[in-house]
């Protein structure tokens, strides 16, 4: 990774830490993302039209909150993680592995937005840290967008 820079156009100030952070959301989002699309792709049983259109919804929230993570890190002066390798190699998120079943698929997802909580969590401290008021407002609204889905698909799973 290359040195970690402040954007002069910001007063955000100290920000290696939150730009490491903010880059492990980028490859979490990122290597999730291809995840959903596996579990879309290969959804199979009684509750395929409704996991179907759930995985894609999830993918294209896992988009968009990369997006504005990566843009946000941009802001600051920092650089986002955009290769595949470096995605792996920084993501809280593994890859899909073998054929699961719907719930499984569905366990997955819970332990994996989980995971994304813990460095979005990471990542409000570090925000806070850096007096970045705007970094850590963003990533509260992920927190509570996320809560919601953990507790949706455990009420799937019956949890």
């Amino acid at each position: 990774m290359s040195t970690i820079q402040t954007n002069p156009n910001t007063s955000v100030t100290n920000t290696a830490k939150l730009q490491e952070v903010l880059n492990r959301q980028i490859a979490g989002w990122s290597v999730l993302y291809t995840k959903l699309h596996n579990f879309h792709w290969y959804v199979k049983g009684p509750h395929f039209f409704t996991l179907h259109a759930k995985f894609e919804e999830l993918y294209n929230l896992a988009t968009a909150n990369m997006d504005e993570v990566a843009e946000r890190l941009l802001t600051i002066g920092g650089r986002p993680v955009a290769t595949i390798a470096e995605q792996l190699r920084l993501s809280p998120i593994v890859e899909a592995q073998g054929q699961l079943s719907a719930e499984e698929m569905v366990e997955h997802v819970v332990a994996d937005l989980n995971a994304m909580l813990d460095v979005i969590r990471q990542g409000i401290h570090e925000a806070g840290e850096a007096e970045d008021n705007a970094t850590e407002d963003m990533m509260i609204g992920f927190t509570a967008a996320l809560d919601k889905e953990i507790w949706m698909l455990n009420a799937f799973l019956g949890k």
